[in-house]
């Protein structure tokens, strides 16, 4: 089972027909670490993170950001960078009667968040996968359809199964997904929410998947598994009114 950046990428892309780069997020404790990576890119305007994500995943670049490049304590939060989680922040008065009806809603919104604690870093860089630029990084994410999903969490539970049960935020969802993966090491789904499909060009049939490498790594070998069964993505439509026995006996001897 390799962990290799480059080969996973490549894993990845094949089995699952993606429409963008996976790619990787990783950490700094200090920003001039980040910024010695090669050909990194420095943003000259003000993004939110969903927009950085973006230019590594849509257009291939390699993106090193600190506080200052984000647009608000939002972005910053959900990442650890700077000091955001202020009690302005955990109130959520700017999301009350914008997302919430009421400010108690907002700030229980916040409060639910999967978010890595303030003070331990000073930067972040994206980067496709396939670059190797970021040797390795912490986590690595992509954007699928629904089913291509639903392939890579079969691959994932072909061997050692385990139930995953994910939770949804809603808005600020980058919680759901890079927060979660980031703070608890583990496969992390998310539905990206509005600012991440107007601000990030998601599209409206994509999910997206975060997960450190070894994760990506086992979830490529039980769909290699599945694939030598027949069990392949895109799945083949069979008819929906076709007798079933004949599609399902190939699968299930019993059938």
């Amino acid at each position: 089972m390799t962990h290799d950046p480059k080969q996973i990428a490549l894993d990845l892309e094949r089995l699952l027909k993606l429409r963008s780069l996976p790619f990787g997020m990783k950490m700094f404790r200090d920003r001039a670490e980040m910024e010695a990576i090669p050909r990194i890119r420095r943003p000259k305007d003000v993004h939110t993170l969903d927009q950085i994500v973006a230019q590594g995943a849509r257009l291939g670049w390699t993106v090193g950001i600190t506080s200052d490049d984000l647009v608000g304590a939002q972005c910053r939060a959900v990442v650890g960078l700077g000091r955001a989680k202020t009690a302005d922040w955990a109130s959520g008065e700017q999301m009350t009667g914008v997302w919430y009806a009421d400010q108690p809603g907002a700030a229980a919104h916040q409060a639910a968040m999967h978010c890595v604690p303030d003070g331990q870093y000073d930067a972040l860089a994206v980067a496709p996968l396939a670059s190797g630029r970021l040797d390795p990084p912490d986590i690595a994410l992509l954007y699928a359809t629904p089913g291509a999903m639903m392939y890579f969490i079969n691959g994932l539970q072909w061997s050692g199964y385990k139930r995953f049960d994910w939770s949804v935020v809603g808005e600020s969802a980058c919680a759901d997904s890079w927060g979660r993966a980031l703070v608890k090491r583990e496969p992390s789904l998310s539905i990206p929410c509005f600012a991440e499909r107007r601000y990030g060009g998601v599209l409206d049939d994509e999910m997206l998947m975060a997960a450190p490498l070894e994760h990506m790594a086992k979830a490529i070998e039980g769909m290699e598994a599945l694939s030598k069964n027949g069990l392949r993505y895109p799945f083949p439509q069979y008819g929906i009114q076709q007798d079933a026995r004949a599609g399902l006996g190939v699968s299930y001897a019993k059938v």
